[in-house]
């Protein structure tokens, strides 16, 4: 009995000791974010070790020339060829790539990018099925990606109970939580690309003892600094560079003098932003992908959003069985199309809701999406 009662408590301590990993989990660090879709996907077949062909290595290879070498001259050789490997190995450290840099606005932070934007939109998505996710849409035209609903498998203690049984039945873990992406491009006045990431966070809670509901929790800025930061290494900059420049955008914080145009007004059927048409633009592109919208389409020349509002509630389903969840492959209900219109008003940004057709909209639901942005906008 007195041996039983040790194991256990030993168990409870490793367990107590190795849970704190799950603090580090929006730090962005390599062992914080360890994403698994929650849609199944195909894997892909590896190349086996035998079809491989290990380069040749010449480091040691004596430099043969016609004739032979005397040794003053193979000394010569091998110094500058050290020389040479030192020049391109400093070269490869923090090299300026000012087709790639990061710019900052408040707590929003994107990625200028000196690319073609096909080429950004293809390697936008490379990147997230390497991160472990799904691709739910995808609209070239719009230059919009959203990934599917994924668990961040680094919320999970790997204690030695885990890491023992979860080899065999990983299912059977799990965080309760999921994350979606969306990855919006914009297309900047000098031409190059901005790329936006946001995600929605949801929480899984339990009703009783044979149902739970997902509900919808704060997403965090951090996480999106986080995954811009990778992407930027994936789209070919060094990784201490990325982290660099995540940190002097950190560090440079919110403007001067913009402190007070952050508060949005709500006046009956319209939204009044204290700001400009440019930086109000961009700000509500991200609470449309953080506020449940779907953005299928937009026109910034004519300063409108073209968005589906998505129920939460619709997607809030009981779960009835073990192994069963809501994030599959069921989609939420079609819902009708609005317009959110952005106009500028001697130097203040009013946004208003449309129907289809362009008409204005005085419906409840036209008042729920503007108070969803305003929310959006104040977080």
């Amino acid at each position: 009995m007195t041996r039983e009662l040790r194991i256990a408590g030993a168990v409870v301590v490793a367990v107590a000791l190795t849970g704190c990993n799950a603090f580090n989990q929006f730090l962005g660090r390599e062992d914080a974010i360890d994403y698994q879709s929650a849609t199944p996907t195909r894997g892909s077949l590896s190349v086996p070790p035998d079809l491989t062909q290990v380069p040749a290595n010449t480091r040691y290879q004596v430099p043969q020339g016609p004739g032979g070498t005397s040794f003053s001259q193979y000394a010569t050789d091998q110094a500058q060829r050290r020389a040479d490997a030192g020049t391109a190995q400093g070269s490869a450290v923090l090299p300026q790539r000012s087709d790639i840099t990061v710019e900052r606005d408040g707590t929003t932070r994107w990625l200028s990018v000196n690319m073609p934007a096909n080429q950004v939109f293809e390697r936008a998505l490379e990147f997230w099925r390497s991160q472990g996710f799904a691709i739910r849409s995808q609209n070239g035209q719009a230059g919009l990606i959203e990934t599917d609903w994924a668990e961040n498998r680094a919320n999970i203690p790997q204690d030695i109970i885990r890491r023992t049984v979860g080899r065999v039945f990983d299912q059977v873990w799990d965080s309760g939580q999921r994350e979606l992406f969306r990855t919006r491009l914009e297309r900047a006045p000098d031409g190059r690309i901005e790329v936006y990431f946001s995600h929605q966070h949801m929480v899984e809670e339990v009703i009783n003892e044979s149902q739970t509901k997902w509900v919808p929790r704060p997403s965090n800025p951090e996480l999106d600094a986080a995954m811009l930061s990778r992407f930027m290494v994936f789209l070919g900059a060094e990784e201490e560079r990325a982290k660099a420049e995540m940190q002097v955008a950190a560090a440079a914080g919110q403007p001067q003098g913009m402190a007070q145009s952050a508060q949005a007004v709500r006046s009956g059927s319209t939204l009044d932003i204290p700001e400009g048409f440019d930086r109000a633009w961009r700000r509500v592109g991200l609470a449309l992908d953080r506020g449940n919208f779907t953005v299928e389409d937009r026109d910034r020349a004519a300063g409108q959003y073209y968005v589906r509002y998505v129920d939460v509630d619709a997607q809030q389903t009981e779960k009835p069985g073990f192994f069963s969840r809501m994030f599959g492959s069921r989609q939420p209900a079609q819902q009708p199309q609005y317009r959110v219109q952005l106009s500028d008003v001697g130097g203040t940004t009013r946004v208003t809701v449309l129907n289809a057709d362009g008409q204005p909209d005085s419906s409840a639901t036209a008042g729920r999406i503007l108070e969803v942005l305003q929310q959006q906008l104040r977080d």
